[in-house]
């Protein structure tokens, strides 16, 4: 009989609703029920591509005795990460508080107050490497409960104390400056792998946000080393197996320092950043292969990950079924020799193991192979390559695919408007444009109530029940500027607006300028989560500064301009110190120091040949953060083109920044160079 996770919208949550666990929602009642019956709550939190939370439930959740023990100790709350980012916030710096180390699944137990006491990630079924199995993790914590119960409040009560005193030290709220972007950028130099790319060692994440402000860092200051950086590491995840040869895309991270053997879930986040990352090195340096992994990326989005609705679904699993019935981390994605002889014949699997570095022994498990693109001296026949892609990729297809979390978050939506404007108008892809149009509506649509108040969740055309975090409306806001300047339509300016207002009247400390992660009316838990820091994606804090940076350059409004400049102090205090996780924050600081540029370019008619090509040039400049505004001379769509008028009767550009405009022109090559080219 399922339990009560039937009722919820979450794939996660829905994957556990048939568990003999007695599930409940993160609620009230939980802890209510929690109370009444004088029993401590096991809180799980995970999410739906897990792969050890997939392993975990198998082994703990769904064996009856497990679940027998857990029913009658416990009250066993289940949380989606994604869905929650703020109840997985607060109880993972408590995790890492205590034990130096984080991860999901996460496992803490908690008082029926929500103050924890006890923590872990997976605990195995039965002993092993050291870690106690879950079920002896379930006893000694039942027994302290009922044996020192003075002991454990005592614990509880301490540590929420200290998370309540770990307030973030916020600086003096000035904006970085010159000093502290090099100080920034000279870490960045010392923890850069130059032989691989990237920084630090195993496992390797996708840079996203530092290579933005390296780009960024490099279009405002010619800083060679920061450039070859970025294009050395673009290259190097592209080659690499974390990127997918076949299909387009990217994986979570890599496990090895070399790219090649990846933690295959594909993530919404991800593929957006990166996608536009790739689009922005194309543009700073023609790169064709830059060109090349943009576009596959916006197109695995498209076809992948994109819902009915017009939105664009979380993740898909790193797990599939092998063909044997079980289900094996990567089985959708790696090839044996014999497998590519199967597919191609003995001639063409030849040069496909040359090609794509397919080896006997294997990359991988099991004599599999990553596909990869090994640097080599072969020159290759492209039409040749073509076509074993295309046979390779429709054997693929025949596969079990790998399930999908389908849920639609808002935040990460707003990154792939981002990427999917961006990378449409660059490469001339309409239909690009078009989709990331289809999820802006269906954010306004269905995520936006009658008060601009965002839901984080959708799922099949239903909105969730859990209110947006800073992350949504900051980056839905970032998603909707993008669309601004590339469809030339005010509404979804109007509409970043309205997000943006939410920002400064219910997420920003009036006192300092700090930005808090949940609204000042959110659901209260044992601390308000505030996190400065950038992890897989930006930080709402420092994605918030960036929107609201670029609004007041769209409408000249300095309370918006105000707010961001305030925000950065954060980026000054700890930009020059863990510049890996403060990469967005660097980069927007980059576009103040640069401006932003305002680009305002007026024309006749939206179709006119003229005024496309000067709105493409305003696009395509790489000076950090110029929005870009594109309209008739008497329209109102945007404050940036009010007194603009044509020059000579022909459409024209108006570049300014810092309350000073240079004289509007009208040719392309002259917008172009005014903005850095």
């Amino acid at each position: 009989m399922p339990n009560r996770l039937a009722h919820e919208t979450s794939p996660y949550l829905l994957q556990h609703a048939d568990n003999p666990v007695d599930w409940w929602p993160w609620s009230a009642e939980a802890f209510e029920e929690a109370r009444e019956r004088n029993v401590p709550v096991l809180l799980s939190v995970g999410y739906a591509s897990c792969h050890w939370c997939h392993v975990m439930a198998h082994e703990s959740f769904e064996d009856r005795a497990t679940a027998d023990y857990l029913n009658g100790r416990f009250v066993s709350v289940k949380v989606d990460r994604e869905e929650r980012p703020d109840v997985d916030a607060v109880y993972m710096e408590a995790v890492q508080a205590a034990t130096g180390h984080g991860g999901w699944p996460m496992t803490v137990f908690l008082t029926p107050d929500a103050e924890p006491f006890y923590f872990g990630t997976y605990f195995p079924p039965e002993p092993r490497h050291g870690m106690p199995s879950f079920l002896q993790v379930l006893q000694g914590v039942h027994q302290a409960w009922e044996e020192r119960r003075d002991e454990v409040t005592d614990v509880a009560g301490k540590i929420v104390r200290d998370l309540a005193g770990r307030e973030i030290s916020y600086g003096d709220a000035k904006v970085p400056g010159e000093q502290e972007l090099a100080q920034a950028l000279l870490g960045l130099t010392r923890e850069y792998d130059p032989q691989r790319g990237g920084f630090g060692g195993a496992p390797k994440f996708p840079p996203s946000m530092v290579i933005e402000f390296l780009l960024r860092h490099h279009a405002r200051t010619g800083a060679e080393g920061a450039l070859q950086m970025a294009r050395d590491t673009c290259e190097r995840m592209a080659r690499g197996g974390i990127y997918d040869q076949l299909g387009g895309g990217f994986a979570r991270y890599s496990v090895d320092r070399d790219w090649v053997v990846p933690h295959f879930e594909k993530m919404l986040y991800d593929n957006a950043l990166l996608c536009r990352v790739y689009a922005h090195l194309w543009r700073s340096t023609g790169s064709e292969l830059a060109r090349r992994v943009a576009l596959e990326t916006a197109d695995f989005m498209v076809r992948e990950l994109r819902t009915p609705e017009g939105g664009f679904a979380s993740a898909l699993d790193a797990d599939s079924d092998d063909g044997t019935g079980r289900h094996v981390e990567g089985a959708y994605y790696v090839w044996t020799p014999a497998q590519l002889r199967e597919v191609l014949g003995e001639e063409d699997a030849d040069l496909a193991a040359r090609y794509f570095g397919v080896t006997e022994e294997g990359t991988f498990e099991e004599g599999a192979s990553v596909l990869q693109l090994p640097q080599r001296d072969e020159v290759f026949d492209a039409a040749r390559i073509d076509g074993v892609r295309e046979r390779l990729l429709a054997a693929r297809a025949a596969r079990p695919a790998p399930g999908r979390d389908d849920k639609v978050v808002a935040a990460w939506n707003g990154l792939a408007v981002a990427a999917l404007a961006e990378t449409g108008a660059y490469f001339d892809r309409p239909d690009l444009v078009e989709a990331a149009v289809a999820a802006g509506d269906l954010l306004v649509r269905l995520h936006l109530d009658d008060h601009a108040r965002i839901a984080r969740t959708s799922r099949d055309g239903r909105v969730g029940a859990n209110a947006g975090v800073l992350e949504d409306y900051a980056d839905v806001a970032e998603g909707f500027l993008a669309l601004a300047s590339v469809t030339g339509e005010g509404v979804w300016l109007e509409f970043a607006g309205l997000l943006l207002d939410h920002v400064l009247a219910r997420f920003t400390d009036p006192a300092s300028g700090a930005l808090y992660d949940t609204a000042a009316d959110a659901e209260r838990l044992i601390r308000r989560p505030q996190d400065p820091t950038d992890n897989a994606v930006p930080s709402g804090w420092s994605a918030a500064a960036g929107a609201l940076l670029s609004y007041a350059a769209h409408t000249g409004s300095e309370p918006h301009r105000t707010a961001a400049e305030r925000a950065l102090g954060v980026v000054k205090a700890l930009g020059p110190r863990v510049p890996r996780f403060i990469g967005w924050g660097l980069a927007v600081a980059e576009a103040v120091l640069d401006g932003p540029r305002e680009i305002a370019v007026v024309g006749p008619a939206p179709d006119d040949p003229a005024t496309r090509a000067l709105h493409r040039t305003a696009l395509l400049g790489a000076a950090p953060g110029a929005v870009v505004a594109v309209g008739t001379p008497d329209g109102d769509e945007f404050p940036l083109l009010a007194g603009r008028p044509l020059v000579r009767d022909e459409p024209a550009a108006y570049v300014c920044r810092n309350f000073t405009c240079d004289a509007p022109t009208t040719d392309p090559d002259r917008l172009h160079a005014a903005l850095g080219g």
